[in-house]
């Protein structure tokens, strides 16, 4: 069952957008090389208890950072480590707090110093992926012209979308129906409506679309080695489009 929210429940999920967006932001000032993804976790961890709300990950299922630091073939929940960033790499970074009982949920795709022009492409082809998706995000759209939408353009571009992980509902679980493939034919599945709230997170590859779970049972990788990003935003429908919940 997908759940609406009330105006209540989008404000407060707004501010927990919002600290998302700052611990972005603040994260950002520091992704150089020679700076290892446990420092980032740590960086991420206290500004967000300062901004009073706590990591929607850590803990969560176990995973045991609080955020997710996935660099170039690692594709999503890669786990935060003591290995350090190099020049010309790319990071994930996704991040989750839960504010007063609700979630806020991005990630963003960073650049570690130069990257080569193959990883720019890709960094702007997905992130442009999630807005052509948002665009189709509007009352009374059905739900799979979001995804028709990401992958038309993606695909286009001469990248691939990754199939075995979805975007989601949030609120006060961290993911709630519906499941947001980024793929598929459009004027599917429900009805978008006002007060849903759903996270949008296009993950496209270079090479091949497959993927596969490296041992530690978290960390996603291209199976074909080849670079990966990820892009998300969490957003409300409203009665005429979409809000993004998940900036400053």
């Amino acid at each position: 069952m997908i759940i609406s929210k009330t105006q209540r429940e989008i404000d407060i999920m707004r501010e927990a957008g919002r600290i998302v967006a700052l611990t972005h932001e603040e994260l950002k000032k520091h992704i150089t090389p020679g700076i290892t993804t446990r420092e980032l976790d740590r960086l991420a961890e206290d500004f967000i208890l300062k901004c009073g709300a706590v990591s929607s990950f850590k803990g969560y299922n176990g995973f045991p950072g609080s955020i997710c630091t996935s660099v170039n073939e690692k594709l999503v929940h890669g786990i935060p480590d003591d290995n350090s960033l190099n020049d010309g790499d790319i990071i994930s970074i996704d991040i989750g707090a839960k504010y007063n009982g609700y979630h806020g949920d991005s990630a963003w795709t960073y650049a570690v110093g130069a990257i080569d022009e193959q990883s720019k492409a890709l960094l702007e082809v997905t992130e442009q992926s999630l807005y052509e998706g948002l665009k189709q995000a509007k009352p009374g759209v059905r739900l799979s012209n979001i995804s028709h939408a990401i992958q038309t353009y993606a695909e286009g571009k001469g990248f691939s979308i990754v199939r075995e992980y979805v975007g989601h509902g949030v609120g006060q679980d961290l993911h709630e129906e519906p499941q947001i493939p980024h793929f598929g034919p459009p004027n599917k599945g429900p009805l978008l409506k006002p007060g849903m709230v759903l996270a949008i997170e296009p993950m496209v590859n270079i090479g091949s679309r497959y993927v596969s779970t490296l041992s530690d049972q978290w960390t996603v990788v291209t199976v074909d080695g080849k670079r990966c990003a990820h892009f998300e935003h969490t957003i409300a429908i409203t009665e005429t489009g979409y809000e993004i919940l998940t900036v400053k």
